[in-house]
């Protein structure tokens, strides 16, 4: 067996690792860049910054019924798991998913299902839009 010098191990060793830390930085700029854009076009589509989201959750009770990605103890079982909103056909089983239902939905659920379980939290418009474009980013 013929055994390469040592100088081209360690140059073997460096491309690799070169090689390695591109992937992981590419990686890391694609799976940035998709959050990135997801937020860009909830905010438009909502009118709401996902930023306020958090805090609102946690205000507003949402986190005690609901698991809601993201938010640390945001594990509810009350409700549905609130991931992947963005891909429902309906909010709440009665309401198309649209940005302007599921701001009525956070706002006033009883508006769109007189028998739902889920209750008026007193959130405003603002808010709720806020709360929609987390949920429609996440």
């Amino acid at each position: 067996m013929i055994v390469p010098p040592r100088r081209y191990r360690l140059l073997w060793i460096g491309c690799v690792a070169v090689v390695v830390a591109a992937a992981v930085a590419i990686t890391s700029a694609l799976a940035w860049s998709s959050q990135e854009r997801s937020e860009k076009v909830a905010r438009a589509i909502t009118g709401g910054d996902p930023a306020h989201a958090p805090e609102l959750f946690r205000r507003y009770g949402c986190t005690g019924c609901h698991t809601i990605s993201g938010i640390s103890g945001a594990d509810g079982q009350v409700g549905p798991p609130l991931s992947g909103l963005v891909h429902r056909v309906y909010i709440g089983g009665v309401a198309t998913n649209t940005p302007d239902h599921l701001v009525q939905w956070i706002v006033s659920p009883q508006s769109l299902s007189a028998q739902t379980a889920m209750p008026s939290s007193g959130i405003s418009e603002a808010e709720a839009r806020d709360v929609a474009a987390y949920l429609y980013s996440h």
